[in-house]
């Protein structure tokens, strides 16, 4: 009996530290939705549990691949400098890779309009977000 709670124990070690640093097998149509939500609402950890160890990045005076936590800051602060009004998405689809990808209309409260893009990868197994792009209209 002991042997088996162990199991147990251990297995929910497994799935909570995936939750935590966010290796998922979730299929990337609810990656995306969580990452729409995420970016809607303004909150950069949700958009960032689903960075893979890096990501590539694209917002106006900060381009380049960055680490989770550097890339977690910097949509962070895009966010408190550019709060969302609103985001809808336009159009989504697979990449010839298989990936997903998405594209989007993100307003801020100051009437600022960007053009939203981001790629969803499914790499050794994680499905993660590969890509995120702002560009200002």
């Amino acid at each position: 009996m002991k042997r088996t709670g162990f199991i147990i124990f251990i297995l929910a070690l497994f799935v909570f530290a995936a939750d935590v640093y966010g290796f998922t097998t979730k299929p990337p149509a609810d990656v995306s939705n969580e990452v729409s939500s995420a970016i809607r609402s303004g909150n950069a950890r949700d958009v960032a549990k689903h960075f893979g160890s890096n990501v590539d990045l694209k917002f106006p005076g900060n381009e380049g691949t960055f680490s989770r936590n550097q890339a977690e800051l910097i949509v962070r602060n895009f966010f408190t400098r550019n709060a969302p009004a609103s985001f809808s998405v336009q159009h989504q689809g697979p990449s010839r890779d298989g990936s997903l990808y998405v594209i989007g209309n993100y307003r801020t409260s100051n009437g600022d309009a960007y053009r939203v893009y981001f790629l969803i990868k499914t790499i050794s197994g994680n499905t993660v977000l590969h890509l995120l792009q702002f560009e200002k209209q």
